[in-house]
């Protein structure tokens, strides 16, 4: 048995590495651990970019907690002296009643964020690159744009080895148990005892969390970057935002402009059920295909060769909202995952809330609807 440590971390990616951050800055006795060396390609946050937006189309709920997200970004950048974020914009287009467009814009109007609505022909004007169906709308916010997931993974664990924390890469951990009001972790190279544990690993969440067995599924995420076939010049930031389409009820794709090694474009969800341990990294000539075939309809210009590509997996809720709740019969165990695909831009502020949870029992910000208590087998 190892020396005791006041908080241990399972999992180092996007949520782990902020809340390792956030904790050790506060004086805690942090150990964090992650099976790989993060930031790595084998999990949810990697890629080049991820969205960061505020007209949240998924819940207005989300809105203050991506609004702390986006001061603790640039808290982040100022204190690494790194950009880790760019402005953008952000366009969202869709049917002006749909998911997409109506959902943002509610949020919008709840929260009194600034926003513009477009038509499909004042879309194609101000963005030349888009082909917007004639019953299609557009929704600009101008605080949207890009985050850079593997050097903001890399920011926060520098700075939490910075601040005294113990970091262990190459590591897995295998288990653990209550101890008392502790908590006792096995890992592949020993064992740890800790007054806190806090789960934030991701696709590999449920091999932790059994006793609960939770609904949830890993999924499979391509990424695709693509060189255009003509006026280049439209695909820069200053032309070409981060943007969402809705292209039918339930159906997405969404993209980024290019900074230099192609237009990234990817579907969002539609993935297979992945085993994260199996993942599957070819990309199938189909899987391009029907991303081409998007482009051919709504960016045209985009579909050029491929440049690149990747997977990554999403780790989904059946209501794709997060998961922060302690566990229901030991509540010395905090679990933070996994975020359904629309996590990244938040980490830097659900840090700070796992920080505040472990330390003080609260969070300012309002957790209801991420509680595990709405799943119906607990």
């Amino acid at each position: 048995m190892q020396r005791s440590r006041d908080i241990i971390i399972a999992g180092l990616g996007a949520m782990g590495s902020a809340a390792a951050y956030h904790l050790a800055k506060r004086k805690c006795r942090v150990l964090g651990i992650d099976r790989f060396t993060p930031p790595h390609d084998f999990g949810s946050s990697h890629g080049q970019t991820r969205i960061i937006r505020e007209a949240y189309f998924e819940h207005p709920v989300y809105v203050p907690l991506v609004q702390r997200a986006y001061e603790l970004w640039i808290e982040l950048e100022k204190e690494t002296h790194q950009t880790l974020f760019r402005q953008t914009g952000g366009l969202m287009i869709g049917p002006p009643d749909g998911l997409l467009v109506g959902g943002a814009k509610h949020s919008a109007d709840v929260h009194h964020l600034p926003y513009e609505m477009l038509s499909d022909a004042d879309v194609q004007r101000r963005f030349p690159a888009f082909r917007p169906s004639v019953e299609m709308a557009g929704l600009w916010e101008p605080r949207a744009g890009i985050l850079f997931p593997e050097k903001c993974i890399e920011a926060h664990l520098n700075l939490a080895r910075h601040y005294d924390a113990e970091l262990h890469f190459d590591e897995e951990v295998t288990g653990w148990r209550p101890d008392g009001v502790g908590v006792i972790i096995n890992t592949t190279k020993g064992s740890y005892r800790t007054s806190r544990l806090l789960l934030t690993a991701g696709a590999w969440m449920s091999t932790l969390i059994r006793d609960l067995n939770l609904p949830l599924t890993a999924k499979r995420q391509v990424l695709l970057w693509f060189k255009p076939v003509v006026n280049g010049e439209d695909f820069l930031p200053e032309r070409f935002p981060i943007f969402i389409l809705e292209y039918g009820i339930d159906r997405h794709f969404y993209g980024f402009p290019n900074l230099g090694n192609g237009v990234k474009i990817a579907i969002h969800h539609q993935g297979e059920t992945a085993d994260p341990n199996n993942l599957r990294r070819e990309i199938a000539l189909e899987e391009v295909e029907k991303v081409r075939e998007l482009l051919r309809r709504f960016i045209p210009d985009a579909g050029g060769a491929l440049l690149n590509n990747a997977v990554c997996m999403y780790t989904n809720t059946p209501d794709f909202h997060f998961l922060i709740d302690s566990h229901p019969l030991h509540s010395q165990v905090l679990i933070s995952s996994p975020c359904s695909g629309h996590g990244f831009k938040f980490s830097s502020a659900i840090g700070e809330v796992l920080a505040d949870l472990i330390t003080t029992g609260q969070s300012s910000f309002d957790l209801s609807m991420f509680q595990l208590k709405r799943f119906a087998s607990l």
